[in-house]
């Protein structure tokens, strides 16, 4: 299927080929976090000081000494060649952080990640022209980047979603049958068909939203609009007033507090993308039961 706007189109192809470049950046991105704290754990270690736990982030302290690692990691590229006797001779007669072949191979591992990582983004950024949504909506979103476009993009699909819930479904923003926020726990999972090994039907128990999706939506996203003071920001503090004044809420800790009033933010932000991603498409929009019922308009990118 082709959609066209002006001389833009986009094929389920591109938004296919957009998918592998975004999860692949997150790949790359993920192994070089492990390795960036697998090398601050060996030189804190080194230094005497006790290993942190694993982590899924790299801490600002890690981050310095990663700065000067990789400095010096560049150095020493600059007066070797790759034979390793040259490079243990070269460690012996110069003191640094660097004290080993070994060292110098993790640290050479961590930059060559940081180079894929940089032409994955920079893929990323060309193909993006190519989605109206990113030209005429996206773009113009402060806080959504072109990254987050991106993951954005590929995951959602306006064509398959008739209703705006059907990306709040999706993004595990929906309620739950027992009235709470959707989640893993075992009372939200739902009985999926599928064919085992042996090519019979077989039931298992499943999420029923796109994890990957709503961690970057409410781990990223969200406090991305409230960092740059988004117009959606506004949304989450005014529903967050809300919530601090409503006796079944008031008592609730900061923090859940907090997160309900993020996932509501994502959640109308989802529904402006909705509406403008589905006219661009030249597809129906209906209103949402905010704007229909509660008589709200949706913020745009503005």
């Amino acid at each position: 299927m082709v959609v066209k706007w002006g001389e833009l189109a986009v094929t389920d192809e591109k938004r296919a080929e957009l998918r592998s470049l975004v999860r692949g950046y997150y790949d790359v991105q993920k192994i070089r976090i492990q390795i960036g704290n697998r090398i601050v754990a060996n030189f804190y270690a080194k230094l005497g000081k006790k290993p942190s736990e694993k982590k899924d982030s790299i801490d600002t302290d890690a981050k310095q000494l990663l700065v000067q690692l990789i400095k010096e990691a560049k150095l020493i590229t600059n007066a070797i060649t790759d034979n390793s006797r040259k490079l243990e001779g070269y460690m012996k007669r110069h003191e640094g952080v660097i004290s080993s072949s070994v060292e110098f191979e993790f640290v050479n591992s961590y930059i060559e990640l940081m180079k894929i990582e940089s032409n994955l983004i920079k893929s990323i950024n060309k193909m993006l022209s190519g989605f109206l949504v990113w030209e005429y909506f996206l773009k113009d979103v402060p806080g959504c980047g072109p990254l987050m476009a991106a993951v954005i993009i590929s995951e959602l699909d306006p064509r398959k979603a008739r209703y705006v819930s059907s990306f709040w479904r999706y993004a595990g923003l929906d309620v739950a049958p027992d009235g709470k926020g959707r989640s893993r726990k075992k009372e939200h999972l739902i009985d999926v068909e599928y064919v085992d090994k042996d090519g019979n039907l077989a039931t298992k128990k499943s999420i029923t939203f796109n994890p990957f999706l709503k961690t970057k939506l409410i781990g990223v996203l969200g406090p991305s609009f409230l960092k740059c003071k988004s117009p959606y920001s506004d949304t989450f503090y005014d529903y967050r007033t809300r919530l601090e004044n409503h006796p079944k809420y008031k008592d609730d800790t900061k923090a859940h507090r907090y997160n309900m009033s993020i996932r509501y933010m994502i959640k109308m932000f989802l529904g402006d993308l909705w509406c403008e991603w589905r006219e661009l498409e030249g597809l129906p929009t209906k209103p949402t039961y905010a704007e229909a019922k509660l008589g709200l308009v949706h913020h745009g990118g503005g």
